[in-house]
Parts: structure tokens; sequence; C-alpha cells
């Protein structure tokens, strides 16, 4: 279910366009890495057997062992606009949320509404649609609405807190890669150059519709196939950019990580947005965070697509070299991931966390 992409109705007949509140959208606008992880290293936090997942290793999401049988996956998301409409700008956001779960290997349990909404700027009509478009993705991933929070705030700003769970034998992190194994990534990248592209009036109406409509789209078919096939070693891509989220991976884990920039999927337009100079502020910060880690071999263009922060993007995930083909025919054959590709793969420790080659597979 959408509504038009480039505004929404209010009183009086005007159309209002959510991306005209803000300068970076989406998880464009998250702190940049660097920052985050000097801030969270001075403030103690009491440990315990029962916390099998923290913010040390930078994972997607907390995790609380209940008992034997059930542990609990703990995340929030929000973020500004990031399109025009607000029920998609409500789904997006809701899927962004709901993606940390899917990441670990776990399902959607309870949710709980996030929202810093400007009352006396944007009519409230357009907070309801917001929250309509969440609660459609929740009503999606099978998971139940428990309330939230509301304050009045500029720009407006909205996501969830999801619960889900996960038995602890299944569970999926940022540290459970190994060596030999294959990375697929499940969305082609560039949301984050499409919408930047949106905003400056570059971008051609078919394209920015793509980039949506793979916002919207949960997660959970691959979520489905990392536990059909035994994955231990996964994440989502979203602010930090593959490159930030596949350097994680690589120092939780123990292993490097080598990409090869010509196997990387991407939406149609972002790399002729690229070639044109439209570069979202994002992809520097990124930069900035990994240019100790990486290693590039590829030409520009192709370095800044792999550092472009995404939006509810997709699974990256390692699989067993003998069974990434059948894994990568599994989403494929679902129709919801026809850019699914092996971009990669992860090899004993070397001097660098990610290598960044020019080369396809």
């Amino acid at each position: 279910m959408t509504k038009n992409e480039s505004a929404a109705p209010v009183p009086g007949g005007e159309p209002f366009d959510l991306l005209t509140t803000v300068e970076y959208g989406g998880c464009s606008a998250k702190l940049p890495a660097s920052k985050l992880a000097e801030l969270l290293g001075g403030i103690p936090m009491l440990k315990d057997d029962r916390v099998l997942v923290d913010i040390s290793t930078h994972d997607d999401a907390g995790v609380y062992r209940l008992n034997d049988g059930t542990a609990l996956i703990v995340t929030t998301d929000f973020f500004p606009p990031v399109c025009s409409d607000p029920f998609e700008f409500g789904q997006i956001a809701a899927a962004n949320s709901l993606s940390d779960v899917y990441a670990m290997g776990g399902r959607p349990l309870l949710a709980l509404n996030l929202n810093m909404f400007p009352a006396e700027k944007i009519p409230l009509g357009v907070l309801r649609d917001i929250l309509l478009g969440g609660q459609s993705k929740i009503d999606e991933a099978g998971a139940f609405t428990m309330g939230g929070h509301t304050i009045d705030d500029w720009p407006p700003k909205y996501g969830l807190a999801v619960v889900g769970t996960v038995e602890p034998e299944r569970l999926v992190t940022n540290g459970g890669v190994r060596a030999g194994q294959k990375l697929i990534l499940t969305k082609p990248l560039g949301t984050g150059v499409i919408v930047a592209g949106r905003r400056l009036g570059m971008v051609s109406q078919a394209d920015y519709r793509g980039a949506l409509e793979q916002m919207k789209l949960l997660n959970r078919t691959g979520m489905e196939v990392m536990r059909r096939y035994g994955v231990t070693g996964a994440t989502d891509v979203t602010g930090f950019g593959l490159l930030g989220h596949a350097a994680s991976m690589a120092d939780a884990s123990g292993v490097s990580i080598r990409l090869a920039a010509g196997a990387l999927p991407v939406l149609a337009g972002a790399m002729e947005l690229i070639a044109d100079g439209c570069v979202p502020g994002a992809v520097f910060r990124n930069l900035e965070h990994v240019r100790e880690r990486v290693e590039f071999g590829c030409d520009a263009d192709l370095r800044m697509l792999a550092l472009d922060a995404q939006t509810s993007g997709g699974l990256l995930m390692a699989v067993d070299a003998d069974k990434a083909e059948s894994a990568l025919a599994d989403l494929k054959a679902s129709g919801l991931h026809p850019q699914a590709a092996v971009v990669g793969e992860a090899v004993s420790r070397k001097s660098e966390s990610v290598y960044l080659s020019g080369e396809a597979i």
C-alpha cells in the first residue's frame, strides 16, 4: 500500500513534502561512527552472563538470554524524513527498525512508536499518515504495537523500539564470520545517493521509486535464508555504509574481508549521480571512520558507492562456501531480491579489516 510519493494531503488541500524539512534524512543523519565510539568508550556498563551481545562488538542490537531456549533481541532506530510522502516515510523507518532483529536471525515480537513531530508547523494529519505507514510494516512483520512516545520537535523524526526473539544457538552476530566463507549482499546499494539526487532534482522518478521500494522491503526473507543455511555472522547495511559495517564484522570476527567492487549490486541511477558529483556528506564521514582499516583498490566512484549511507539496506551475510550458491538462489527465487549477489569473502586476518578491489568475482 502506497500513497502519492511526492506529497501528503493536508487541510486546505495543500501538499506537504517532508523532504523540505531536512538536510540529512534517513540513516545519513547518524552521528559519525568514530565520534560514537569515542563517546561510548567512557561509559561504564554492568556485565551479566545473560547478556549475550552488548555494544562492545557494534552489533545491530543487544541480546539477553531469558532461558535456554529463548533470548530477547532489543533495538531502537529513528531518523528524519528520507522521502517526501509521510506514509512511505513511516514504512521505511519501520522497516529499518525491524531490520536489526532480522539481521540477528530473530523474529520481531513487540514494537513501540518513537515520534518527534512539530505540531505547530506541520498538520497533525501528516503524523497520522507516518504512523499508518509504520503500522503497515509492523503488521507485515507479525509484531504487536504496544504504544509509544511523542514529543514536539523539529524536524520530524520517526522510528521504533523493537523487541524480537531468537533461539540462543541460532543467534547471528557481527562476530560470527569465519575465514573461507562467502559474503552475500541481499539489496543493492545507493539509497543515500538517490535520496540526495531527489532533493537536488537530479534523479528520475523511476529511479527514485526503485530506491523507495527497496527501502520499504523487510529483511525477513534474508533472515529466513540465514536460518536455513546456518549463518552465524551477518549485519544489516545502514548508515555507516557497506565498508563501515563490513569493517565492524571483520574486527569482531578476527578476520579480514575482501570485497569486489565490480560485484556490488547498485540501484538504477546511483552511479550516474555519483559521476555527476551527487555525493552525500555522509560518504565523507564514513570514509573518515574506515580510512585506517580499508585498503582501496578500485576507482573513486565505486569507492563512493561502498561508503554511501544506506537506509533500510540489505543484509550482508557470511555463508559457507559450499552453500553460498544455494543461498543466493533461494534469495532470488523469492522474487524480492533479484539483485542479491556474492560480493566477497572472509579470509584469515591480515593488516587491514577490509580490502576493496576493483574486479568482479
